[in-house]
């Protein structure tokens, strides 16, 4: 099909139309005025001689799904007049025939809002953002400004798989899927609509995997007639005791989804025999109402009440799996979900699930929080969880229209959220700066940054993120982190590595300090030992030995003075100090309180090509400069860099293999990465000083613990070094074995 291709209505299209025409117009009812009527009569029309378009990556009709989505949104959702015109006439707008103006003209602000918020997420999409996030369904949610928008799209994503069964482009099918999976799914969960959620799950694994899902319906099918029998076996005597107790419901067995059935087999590993429970009981309580004022209250204790005497009256029938217990009542869902959930043995020893709700609690639970809302403006940004918490009390005090707009002005008050050039979406505290991100991306980056672009226009460091912001940074070779940089960045991340960076040039003019005094000391023949040179540098005063070399690198020391003081010392300490008796090995302990561990972030490549990505070292392999390493994709968006011999690798692979990137050592740099040995061997006397001594020799090799147990005659122990790579380790690994007494050397 030409994305071209006009729209052309086939007979059976017009009786379809009419029939979904119908349908709303019985389901909306006096809500639609005879105006309306004609105005939406009169814009279908417009569209049909106007250049509306067949869809053109699965060639359907573009209003024929606006009608099938408007119907879905009524019936299923509860959406009225406002969201009815809104979806009717948005393809309109969306391709020029109608303009924005037209519609709050002739349809009001109501309508016009929802058709904006429609297309402000369409442009969203445009940035071609990775959509499978928590980021981007929170950003649309706080982006919807209209929470009918949201119902809207999830209505028009459960239409379009209704209706893409038999095209042939299974790639664009299978995209689709997804992201009614991963986007449409979970929001359809966070506003209580399950039924949706439900359908939108199953149509999903009905596309995505085939066989799975038409084996679990065909044994569905097979095992139909049994279950039904089963379930009335089961009710039966209940619904005798519940009759006699004097309430009034009705019940019915509810089979689950094949979505949730499959996650239970992979989740338990088995067959589709071993999953028992496939179905679910629900008894629906009739609650009268009270009709005093103010008696909202009143009415739902006692539908609590009624629900919790049957449950006592089902579990005195049979016995109730006390870890099943699901209370929602005392405790509802943040998304206003209220039942009792309880498992109890059933005939023939088979553990049956039952549903205790009243009707009012069913509704809810079937047409989520739109059972209770009304639909005329009511409007909230959606970080939802906490909002829709509160929501309950907000309607029951009456007030819930202006206590929507506060929580609107609330949610999300403490966040944005921004995309990249590329269309990555990156949340920040709210109040983050351009620096904030240049940071996020990479330290050189924010080290080096001296302005951005945001949304193609240049801007200051200083300029604070909004949300939907795309946001380019400029950097220069010549710009250096300053100090008052850290009254400009937000979050905890940019100010922890301006902090590093400063700390950086304070060791590189340490070190420059370092190695003029060392040239002093060599021109006066006096040999520097590191021990004499540190308790010089604490009876100066100096609580760090940084603060010590910045005032050498600063001329506020002089290099005579030093030397002089050090003379003293020496001559002192070496009167003092009588050798030391060699020690065993038992129980030895030592920790190095001046070791830190340095990272460079420039030392690795993850995946072709890419630098200035964010990554941490594993802590459950410790991989350093030179081992055979691969990243994986945390959940919170970082990378984790792990050896390919790592005891975990296996399992990431298998089970999460889609978040595995390449990697590998680019630059050998700077860094410095902390290892463990396994140590092993015979406790002869001396034989740690002897280890100790080896490690200390070693050139760019720091020791940072040991720890080392002794036991009739024979010490097993871990030491901790700091290194720099693979050859200078396994280098080390074999000086150690040569050590008189030592049987084993490992990493850990």
């Amino acid at each position: 099909m030409d994305m071209n291709d006009k729209i052309v209505f086939t007979d059976k299209d017009k009786e379809e139309l009419r029939q979904l025409g119908k349908q709303l117009e019985e389901a909306l009812g006096n809500d639609l005025s005879d105006q309306d009527k004609a105005l939406v009569r009169d814009w279908l029309i417009k569209a049909e001689k106007g250049e509306l378009y067949m869809d053109g990556i699965f060639g359907l009709n573009p209003m024929l799904l606006s009608f099938q989505t408007a119907v879905i949104a009524v019936t299923e959702i509860g959406l009225k007049r406002d969201g009815v015109i809104a979806i009717l006439l948005y393809n309109n707008v969306l391709s020029g025939i109608t303009t924005p103006e037209d519609v709050r003209k002739e349809c009001g602000e109501g309508v016009a809002a929802i058709i904006n918020g429609l297309v402000r997420i369409q442009d969203l999409y445009k940035k071609n953002p990775v959509i499978e996030t928590e980021n981007f369904r929170n950003l649309l949610l706080s982006f919807a400004e209209d929470m009918r928008v949201i119902l809207i799209m999830i209505a028009d994503r459960l239409n379009l798989m209704r209706q893409i069964r038999d095209v042939p482009d299974g790639e664009a099918k299978r995209r689709v899927s997804e992201e009614a999976s991963y986007l449409y799914a979970p929001l359809a969960h966070k506003l209580g609509l399950y039924k949706l959620k439900s359908e939108l799950e199953d149509l999903s694994l009905k596309y995505l995997e085939h066989d799975a899902y038409y084996m679990i319906k065909e044994k569905l099918n097979a095992t139909k007639r049994s279950r039904d029998a089963y379930i009335e076996k089961f009710i039966g005597p209940i619904d005798k005791k519940l009759k006699e107790a004097g309430l009034h419901f009705h019940m019915k067995g509810r089979t689950k989804s094949i979505h949730s059935i499959w996650q239970k087999m992979k989740k338990q590993k088995c067959g589709f025999e071993g999953i028992y429970d496939l179905f679910a009981i629900r008894i629906i309580i009739e609650s009268e109402e009270t009709k005093e004022r103010g008696s909202e209250g009143a009415n739902i204790q006692r539908e609590k009440m009624l629900c919790w005497q049957a449950f006592s009256i089902i579990t005195d029938m049979y016995q109730p799996n006390p870890k099943r217990l699901r209370d929602w009542l005392s405790v509802p869902k943040s998304n206003g979900y209220e039942s009792l959930h309880i498992t109890v043995l059933g005939p023939e020893n088979k553990w049956v699930e039952v549903q205790i709700r009243t009707e009012r609690m069913d509704e809810i639970a079937e047409h989520g929080l739109a059972a209770h809302w009304r639909y005329k403006g009511i409007k909230s940004a959606g970080g939802m969880d906490e909002w829709l918490a509160n929501i309950r009390s907000a309607l029951e005090a009456g007030n819930g229209l202006e206590v929507m707009d506060q929580f609107k002005r609330d949610l999300y008050e403490d966040e944005v959220f921004v995309f990249t050039p590329k269309g990555d979406l990156i949340k920040f505290p709210k109040g983050s700066t351009i620096l904030d991100f240049a940071y996020h991306i990479h330290s050189k980056i924010g080290n080096t940054c001296v302005g951005g672009k945001v949304n193609g226009k240049n801007t200051s460091f200083r300029q604070q993120l909004q949300s939907g912001d795309t946001v380019e940074i400029l950097t220069s070779s010549n710009q250096t982190p300053k100090r008052e940089w850290l009254n400009i960045v937000k979050s905890s991340r940019a100010k922890a590595k301006i902090r590093l960076a400063l700390k950086e040039t304070q060791v590189r003019e340490g070190r420059y300090a370092k190695e003029m005094l060392e040239r002093r000391f060599k021109n006066k023949k006096i040999e520097i030992e590191e021990s004499i040179m540190m308790h010089l540098i604490k009876k100066l005063g100096f609580k760090e030995v940084s603060d010590f070399y910045k005032q050498v690198f600063e001329e506020k020391l002089d290099v005579n003075y030093i030397i002089e003081r050090y003379l003293e010392v020496r001559d002192h300490d070496q009167n003092l100090n009588a050798p030391k008796q060699a020690q065993s090995a038992q129980e030895f302990e030592f920790e190095s309180p001046e070791a830190q561990i340095s990272r460079n972030d420039d030392v690795l490549v993850i995946d072709q090509n890419l630098k200035g990505l964010d990554f941490t070292l594993a802590q459950c392999c410790h991989p350093i400069y030179g081992d055979d390493v691969f990243g994986f994709v945390t959940v919170n968006g970082g990378i984790k860099i792990h050896r390919n011999d790592c005891p975990n690798a296996p399992e990431l692979r298998k089970r999460f293999g889609y978040r595995i990137v390449k990697a590998r050592w680019s630059g050998k740099g700077t860094s410095m990465y902390a290892i463990t040995l396994r140590v092993i061997g015979n406790d002869d006397i001396g034989i740690v000083s002897n280890i100790t001594n080896i490690i200390s020799k070693e050139e760019r090799i720091v020791m940072r613990s040991i720890n080392i147990d002794s036991h009739d005659g024979l010490f097993s122990g871990n030491i901790t070094v700091q290194i720099d790579d693979t050859s200078r380790l396994e280098s080390l690994i074999k000086k150690i074995r040569t050590v008189k007494g030592v049987k084993a050397v490992s990493r850990v």
